[in-house]
Formats: structure tokens, sequence, C-alpha cells
């Protein structure tokens, strides 16, 4: 179902691109490890035999010959795609908001917003934030962290948690992690757990990033408790995870971050017309994926306040999923 996204992602991308003048998507390649009934790997086939998509099938003999840093045991394969990459996720921002600018936009930072009300007799918004109020004919938002408390009434059980990444500087140097000779990745272990990576982008200083998907022990948190903190048993979470898959990387940490997921009990995103008021579009729960889409879920959400359709199927991120939504509640 994400696919038919992703192929327009990046189309977007390369047009945003093109408009700002930025480097924001740089192909590498992508690869997906596992063992051959891993999930990652059966729905990998599933995508690209359904959609047509190129790809490339390795053994474990394969995989060590193409990404030496790789250490896999026998029983692992891999699919490779030529088109996978990763974004410059800062200048990526950066980059909407010059367009949104040119285009007319006004934009408001550091400005928490306090109120949101529905006005039923015009189908109007009024937003009421820390130095002002604001009317509008439609309301979109993306509230990330903060929606379990925002959107209550749309009935979705959203779980916010801490994540952790690193960043290890290999003891051998980069030379092997360069974009040019080793690719995005995502490995799925025998447990389900997965863990992930990049090449080395930053140049020889910047390290290596690699991080679980989701860490063995669930914090859950919100924007305000989460402890922002690297603690010893973050480092050893992920250092175990590596451990006689990518050796290399067993050097020092060059940084480390907090993020936070915000998860849905299905992993799926929500995308939608609040179910009581039309005129306000919501996009949130993407789960730990979902800023490679950013570009085609802003193309949705504008779709949606300016037309009421979308050109995509929304029915996987329809809320209603979940149970029924609370048609009575409001902001």
């Amino acid at each position: 179902s994400y696919v038919p996204l992703l192929l327009r992602a990046y189309e977007l991308w390369r047009d945003l691109e093109q408009r700002t003048g930025k480097e924001l998507l740089q192909l590498t390649g992508g690869l997906m490890l596992g063992s051959p009934d891993s999930d990652v790997i059966r729905g990998c086939l599933r995508s690209a035999r359904e959609h047509g998509l190129a790809y490339e099938f390795l053994n474990a003999s394969q995989i060590r010959q193409r990404v030496p840093p790789f250490c896999v045991t026998d029983d692992t394969v891999g699919i490779f795609e030529q088109a996978g990459g990763f974004l410059r996720c800062e200048d990526s921002v950066a980059a909407h908001l010059t367009a949104a600018a040119a285009a007319g936009a006004d934009l408001h930072f550091e400005e928490p917003v306090t109120s949101v009300n529905v006005v039923t007799t015009d189908r109007g918004v009024t937003v009421g934030t820390a130095r002002g109020t604001y009317q509008a004919e439609q309301l979109v938002i993306t509230p990330g962290p903060w929606a379990p408390g925002f959107l209550e009434g749309l009935g979705v059980p959203l779980e916010v948690t801490r994540q952790v990444m690193f960043w290890l500087q290999p003891k051998s140097g980069v030379k092997a992690f360069q974009p040019d000779r080793f690719p995005v990745w995502i490995r799925e272990g025998p447990g389900g757990d997965a863990i992930y990576g990049f090449p080395a982008v930053d140049g020889p200083e910047g390290g290596v990033k690699v991080a679980l998907h989701h860490k063995p022990r669930v914090e859950i948190c919100t924007p305000d408790s989460i402890d922002r903190t690297i603690r010893e048993d973050d480092e050893a979470d992920l250092r175990a995870a590596l451990r006689g898959f990518v050796s290399a990387l067993d050097g020092e940490v060059v940084k480390a971050a907090t993020c936070l997921y915000s998860t849905t009990p299905d992993s799926h995103f929500v995308i939608c017309a609040h179910p009581k008021h039309p005129q306000v579009q919501i996009a949130c729960g993407f789960s730990g994926h979902g800023f490679k889409f950013c570009s085609v879920v802003g193309e949705i959400l504008a779709d949606l306040a300016t037309t009421g359709n979308s050109r995509h199927d929304l029915s996987l991120f329809n809320p209603a999923r979940f149970s029924k939504p609370q048609i009575n509640a409001d902001f």
C-alpha cells in the first residue's frame, strides 16, 4: 500500500530539489536483510513483484561480497534495491520552508498552539496560540508526539516512545562505509527486532549512523517527560545487536541523540479529515517511518484541504480501523 505513495514522494523530492537548488535525496542503494521467512524479506518481495520494482535477491555469500562489513549467517538473504537512499533531514525541512515562503506562506516559529475552535456556522476554524488568534477556512494539523492528548477524540490509541540513535566511528576508518560502497540498510533479527543504518555521510569524522528501530524495553513518554540523556543501557543494547554482525562498527561513539516515535497499534499512519469537522485535516502516528513520505503526505493534506479528495487510496490510514471515532468529541 505504501509503494504508490513512495513513488510519488520520489517525484516530489526531486521537484523540491529543482525548485530550491538543494541536494536532498541521495541514492546509495537499499539492502533489506533477514531470514527467507522474515517479514522484511517477504514484504519486500511482495511489494516489488506487485508493483514491478527492480531488485536483486542476494544469498549470504553474495551479501558478504557486495557489502564486506556485514558478517551474516548462512541462512540470511537480502533484497537490494538500487533506488534506495537517504534524505538530509534538516536540509529537507529548510527546503520545504523556503518553498512555502516563496508560495506566499507566513511562517511562525516558537509559537505553541493553545486552543483550536471549530466554527460550525461557517465551517471555519479559529486557532489560539501564545502570541495571538488566527482564523481560517481550513486547518491542517500534524501534531507529532503531541497527538495523543491533542487528538484524543479520534479514538486512535497512539503510543509515544523514546528511541535512541548513534553515530559510531569505525576503528579502521570510514572508507568501507562510504556512500558509493555501503547502502542504507535494515536487518530483521530472529526475534523480529530490527536494526538499521546509513553510510558515512558526514565525512571521515562524522561516524556511521545506526540505531534500533525499537528499543528492547518500551519507554513510554511525552515530549515533556522524555529522558534526553544517553544512558549506558542505550549503548549496550545497540552494541549487542551489532556484535557479530557489523564488527567494524565497534569504535567510539561520535554522537548520540534521542527521538520520539508516535506509534499506532498496527504501525500504519493516520491521515484523514476529522470525523466531525471536515475542514480539519490530520496526519499523525507515523510510527518511526514517516519522514521519507512527508513530501507526498504534504501534497495529500493540501489536496484534502483544497478539494476534499486525494488521488491516493487513504483507506489504510483511516482511524476508524481501530474503533469508532468519538464523533461527539472535540478538540
